[in-house]
């Protein structure tokens, strides 16, 4: 009995951790109407800047990091030692919403 209740919570922690679909398509929408684009510095399914891969960023970020990412760049930046060039943007609320931030991310998680 115990071992079918342990069994079952992992099958709902692992369901939990799917991403909503229609969120990760919103999230593919959002990097794609991004401006400045995305697309200069980072590079998708083989699509847009070689320099900066984004393949595999959802098994490599959790969702905070990748959200400082988007976020505050800078500082980020300064605590993982990162000298990429030219320095990422931040994409403050004015410029993305939380929703749309939510979406993002749900996308790039989605990226593994």
């Amino acid at each position: 009995m115990l071992v079918m209740l342990v069994a079952a919570l992992l099958l709902n922690a692992t369901i939990a951790a799917e991403p909503d679909p229609a969120l990760v398509e919103k999230g593919q929408q959002v990097l794609a109407g991004a401006n400045p684009k995305c697309t200069f510095c980072h590079q998708i399914a083989g699509k847009g800047n070689p320099r900066s891969k984004l393949d595999g960023v959802g098994a490599r970020l959790s969702a905070e990091d990748i959200k400082a990412w988007i976020r505050t760049p800078k500082e980020i930046a300064e605590k993982t030692g990162s000298k990429a060039q030219p320095a990422m943007p931040p994409y403050v609320k004015e410029k993305l919403s939380d929703e749309d931030l939510e979406a993002l991310t749900a996308y790039l998680r989605s990226l593994k």
